[in-house]
């Protein structure tokens, strides 16, 4: 029970992780202790865990590899740990979760056929998208750390990972509800002539056009947040939180998550645009959406004036006087230069981010009520 406990305060915790006490190699195998338990469930309940979009283009092998090394390194780590006495208390979790992975069929559970359309959760996007993005992101932020004190494990940083949960596991709820919606609402706009076009376009074109539109789109929706005192109930739980990093970027109300991809997918829906461009779109805007949050001391000197840059959004989340309602954009940062509301200062970077006033809770249920209890 002791270390139950123990697992508790850990994870509701903050700061920097001692060094040389088991704690990094711990909490590693862990967190792959835990995605690995997640994937053999996966592979044992497809139809109601996978999304189907993403399992269609699955290499099963692959995914069989990817897991067996997962188990191997977390359970590596964790037997070293437990044998020479470094947190044992969290390598024996850890250990425990690599046991169970494995005695419910490991890497080796059979994929038989399964049917289709059934309701889901996209437990295998939270666990690839979890993954990659911790791998990728939090090097690049050890690399090039714009606050080189700000630990991993930061301030809230705990509120944030319930929303990227939550947000990737109702990842088929909210893409249902967005194609219901854009069809509904937009269906009418289609016009063969322009689809026709937009489709012969070459490959490079149409993925600037499609950024284009969506970060027109965007750039407005985003300026009606701030500047509608309805839409900024919603939107407010985005800026509240104080410590730029790539999970930052998660914390979002999932009604503002539901609005904002309606009407950014209206247009490229109406539009017509290739799968080909849609598919490099997806992977533009998946990158910069993390990696403008990300706590990188990244500028692109005079590239910063057309694209979003890291430097770029953080002036966004800042309670700077200057700061306020400024830089929307997304993906093309001269939007604002063009509008009027690209940030004006002397100084390189903000002082301190979140919302002026800090009247927004912290605490993933306490911020999905916010909008509807807020008498401000």
């Amino acid at each position: 029970m002791l270390k139950i406990d123990k697992l508790n305060e850990f994870t509701a915790s903050h700061g920097e992780l001692q060094r040389g006490k088991g704690l990094v190699t711990g909490t590693v195998a862990l967190s792959l202790g835990i995605l690995c338990f997640l994937g053999v469930l996966a592979f044992h309940f497809p139809q109601y865990l996978t999304t189907p979009e993403l399992r269609r283009s699955y290499n099963v092998d692959i995914m069989r590899t990817i897991l067996l090394v997962a188990m191997v390194a977390a359970g590596g780590l964790a037997l070293v740990n437990i044998v020479f006495n470094r947190s044992r208390w969290l390598s024996s979790a850890a250990f425990l979760l690599i046991v169970a992975a494995a005695l419910l069929g490991g890497h080796k559970v059979p994929v038989n056929d399964f049917a289709e359309n059934t309701p889901y959760i996209g437990l295998d996007w939270f666990i690839l998208d979890l993954l990659g993005s911790a791998l990728i992101f939090i090097f690049i932020e050890k690399l090039f750390a714009h606050r080189k004190d700000q630990p991993v494990f930061r301030a809230e940083w705990q509120t944030d990972f319930h929303h990227f949960v939550v947000n990737h596991m109702i990842v088929g709820f909210v893409l249902l509800a967005t194609n219901l919606l854009v069809h509904k609402l937009f269906g009418w706009a289609a016009n063969d002539g322009i689809r026709g076009w937009v489709a012969g376009l070459p490959f490079w074109a149409g993925v600037l056009l499609i950024i284009l539109v969506a970060d027109l789109v965007q750039y407005w929706t985003h300026r009606a947040y701030h500047e509608v005192p309805t839409l900024w109930r919603l939107h407010a739980v985005h800026h509240s939180v104080k410590s730029m990093d790539w999970m930052a970027g998660s914390r979002q109300h999932i009604l503002e998550l539901l609005i904002t991809r309606t009407l950014v997918l209206a247009p490229i829906y109406v539009l017509g645009f290739s799968k080909e461009v849609i598919d490099a779109y997806i992977v533009v805007v998946g990158f910069q959406a993390v990696f403008n949050h990300c706590n990188v001391n990244v500028r692109l000197g005079p590239l910063r004036y057309l694209i979003v840059t890291p430097n770029f959004h953080h002036w966004h989340h800042a309670q700077d006087d200057e700061a306020i309602d400024k830089n929307y954009a997304a993906h093309y940062a001269f939007l604002d230069h063009l509008f009027g509301t690209a940030v004006k200062s002397t100084k390189l970077w903000p002082q301190q981010y979140g919302v002026v006033g800090d009247y927004v809770p912290n605490g993933f249920l306490k911020q999905l009520k916010f909008p509807f209890v807020w008498k401000g």
